[in-house]
């Protein structure tokens, strides 16, 4: 086993992965501020800026493009200096607040420190970002000075920032002006068109290359403002020159509709309220995020994109397993994936897309790599779990809302997705679910750790495919149960006795398979060869929220996850630090990835193990107190917590992440062993419990079929009071202690 880890070592990174992100240097501290509406979404740096040179995954992006790659303020030709920058608690508004240096020039002569203050407001909306500038002189005599834009286009595809090289790109034309309007052009080799549009209303503009500079003169004691856009076009509106026909909206109305959609979002989750601030400011977070990355697909479904900067797209099991996260307090969510994800299944058999009749889609792409097939994931079916998953959720949903009509609905895709199961998925019928890529440009491990090096074996070898997964014979466990009570509902016994006896079989043959006893855990896998990968991971904790863990093990599990190699103190890695490729600085291999976390706890509460789980929800909790924004990333390092010392972050994490923003409504549940049977109009809270930091929590708003239930939940020295606030409605409340 040394021998075979010292060669990993002198390998160096795992490279030949072509879906790697590069990070060849790392970032100085640098923050970020992060925008999305619809397709488009930006990153700004802290002064609202566009710089890929200090930050280069900065840009503006729209429909996996990168429209615009840099953007940066001037004043009298210089950086001004930084005061504050925030995001507003919607997420709709980045606000930043500056002031000039000492600034000296031969035709304008001098500016002291301090004497402008120049604010920053800038938001998306439909394709456009728009900014507003005021500039107030605090000083005693007039000012003259001149404003600069140094603007670039790039078009990047995302798939490029994260650095896959290209052979040849299509034409860029140089900054053109037309009027009040400057812009570039760029013809991929797509033969689609794109366009990039500044607009200055009413500025006396002068264009010098590639920077907009106009002069402004604000009296002693005075203000000015000014309106700054930049839209992105695409197709035939992007081959002709822009004029004044070019749609524009003023800055006060489209904040106005920002406030609007946003409340709109947020007003289909019930409302959650704590005692504690803290963790009222992760929670209001969280809710502004996963508002922010739920994007109307086109056909009314709204679907929660994955992740800022690398996965703004939709993804099937991310968007599945973000929807069970929140499903008891936002069902609505949950109805837009099922229908999404039933619209696109897989049709046919297509190797290059990793695609077979039934399969549900792994993730959507709409840039130029995508489009010209230079990366396969345009529409791509390589996901083991998502097919699954798909039905799992079609389940919980029904149980949840009683809406039978909208499973009636998917209820052919949902028996697809079954038969896929049995013959697809289950190719050599041993009864496991497992995978291997048809193409070689597709994605080689194909569950939630999907990096090259994440399945492995004892002595650190790679597992040989086709691979069965632990945690996806969990979810295929869960859509056999999920299926038969849709079935039932349908009035259709026999299949629903079948799906059930598949259930029965699956959770007895996978004892008998994965159950390591020597190491108080489920194997990672197995490999081409049934051999089992005996590795301590995140993976098998995964398995006790699906239900298919046997009773006699669940407590020998709770507790290897739970133990020093496994818990962090902040939250359960993703391997074991005695495992041969445990690296807590890792993507999978021993980092902490909130929603898996998440999951166990989710698991753990099924099984009754409550202490557990207010372990990891405080572990959790903690990291959020320390996170930028309150805001939970995609994944952090799993260094050991240390007391008065903040988590490790990974670089290249997205954030937001929805399924990690999603984490602390899975978390509230399982605090509260919640569950909740619309087609019985019944809410069950077993065994609940608050940890010490919460003395309370209040939820209002909670959608039980036709009714709606406020609940207040106060913690006592050794107990848990629960109380109807409000019902309407016939829904009963059963606490069971």
């Amino acid at each position: 086993m040394i021998g075979s880890i010292q060669s990993r070592l002198q390998e160096g990174p795992r490279t030949d992965d072509q879906y790697y992100v590069l990070g060849p240097s790392a970032h100085a501290d640098h923050e970020t501020r992060v925008l999305k509406q619809g397709e488009t979404f930006a990153i700004f740096d802290a002064y609202g800026d566009l710089d890929p040179e200090s930050y280069g995954e900065s840009g503006l992006f729209y429909r996996g493009t990168r429209y615009l790659s840099k953007c940066r303020f001037t004043i009298f030709g210089a950086r001004p200096l930084l005061l504050n920058s925030t995001l507003r608690d919607d997420n709709g508004l980045l606000k930043v607040d500056m002031t000039n240096g000492d600034l000296r020039s031969q035709e304008l002569g001098a500016i002291h420190k301090g004497a402008l203050y120049i604010h920053r407001e800038k938001f998306l909306l439909d394709g456009v970002c728009l900014e507003q500038v005021e500039l107030i002189n605090y000083g005693f005599r007039d000012i003259s000075t001149e404003i600069g834009y140094l603007l670039g286009a790039d078009y990047a595809d995302i798939f490029e920032v994260r650095g896959i090289p290209r052979a040849k790109r299509g034409s860029l034309e140089p900054l053109r002006r037309e009027g009040e309007r400057v812009y570039f052009r760029y013809t991929g080799l797509d033969g689609l068109p794109r366009m990039t549009v500044a607009r200055l209303p009413n500025a006396d503009f002068t264009l010098q290359g590639s920077q907009i500079l106009f002069p402004i003169q604000i009296p002693a004691k005075g203000r000015i403002s000014y309106q700054f856009e930049i839209s992105f076009l695409e197709g035939a509106a992007a081959r002709m020159v822009p004029g004044s026909d070019l749609a524009s909206v003023s800055f006060h109305d489209g904040l106005k509709r920002i406030q609007q959609d946003h409340a709109e979002g947020s007003g289909r989750f019930a409302r959650v309220r704590s005692s504690n601030e803290q963790f009222e400011l992760w929670l209001r977070r969280s809710t502004d995020d996963l508002v922010m990355m739920t994007t109307d697909t086109g056909e009314g479904d709204l679907y929660p994109f994955a992740g800022i900067p690398w996965f703004c797209a939709p993804f099937g099991r991310d968007g599945v397993l973000t929807a069970l996260e929140c499903l008891w307090v936002n069902p609505a969510l949950a109805k837009g994936v099922l229908r999404y994800l039933a619209s696109t299944q897989s049709q046919s058999i297509d190797a290059d897309r990793d695609a077979t009749p039934g399969k549900i889609v792994h993730e959507v792409r709409c840039g130029e790599m995508a489009s010209l097939s230079e990366v396969p994931f345009g529409r791509y079916y390589g996901s083991i779990d998502s097919t699954p998953l798909f039905v799992a959720l079609a389940g919980a949903y029904y149980q949840r809302t009683a809406d039978l009509e909208t499973v009636k609905g998917i209820w052919p895709q949902i028996k697809k997705a079954l038969q896929w199961m049995e013959e697809y998925g289950d190719p050599d019928k041993d009864g496991f679910i497992e995978y291997e890529r048809q193409t070689p440009n597709g994605l080689i491990h194909q569950g939630w750790k999907d990096s090259m090096d994440c399945i492995f074996h004892e002595n650190g070898d790679d597992a040989r495919a086709p691979i069965a997964l632990c945690e996806v014979q969990g979810y295929a466990y869960m859509a056999w149960i999920e299926a038969a009570i849709i079935a039932e509902a349908l009035r259709e016994a026999d299949q629903a006795e079948e799906l059930r006896k598949r259930a029965a079989r699956l959770k007895e043959r996978f004892d008998e398979a994965f159950w390591l006893d020597d190491l108080g855990t489920y194997a990672l896998a197995l490999d081409a060869d049934k051999k089992p990968c005996r590795v301590k991971s995140s993976n098998a904790g995964q398995t006790l929220f699906t239900g298919i863990v046997k009773e006699e093990r669940a407590e020998r599990l709770a507790k290897t996850l739970l133990s020093p190699e496994s818990f962090s103190g902040w939250g359960v890695r993703t391997i074991a630090t005695d495992a041969s490729r445990y690296n807590p600085m890792s993507y999978h291999n021993g980092s902490v990835w909130p929603h898996d976390v998440a999951l166990i706890a989710w698991g753990l509460s099924r099984y009754g193990f409550t202490d557990e789980v207010e372990r990891i929800f405080t572990g959790l909790f903690r990291a959020a107190n320390y996170m930028e924004l309150q805001r939970m990333p995609e994944v952090f390092c799993g260094f050991v917590r240390r007391e008065g010392e903040a988590p490790t972050l990974y670089p290249h994490a997205c954030a937001p992440q929805a399924w990690s923003a999603a984490a602390v409504y899975s978390l509230i549940q399982s605090l509260l062993g919640l569950t909740i049977d619309a087609t019985q109009g019944r809410v069950e809270l077993r065994h609940p419990r608050l940890p010490t930091s919460l003395e309370s929590l209040r939820i209002k708003g909670l959608t039980i079929a036709s009714g709606e239930l406020d609940l207040s939940i106060d913690n006592y020295i050794s107990d848990v009071s629960v109380q109807i606030a409000r019902r309407s409605g016939r829904a009963s409340v059963v606490v069971v202690k």
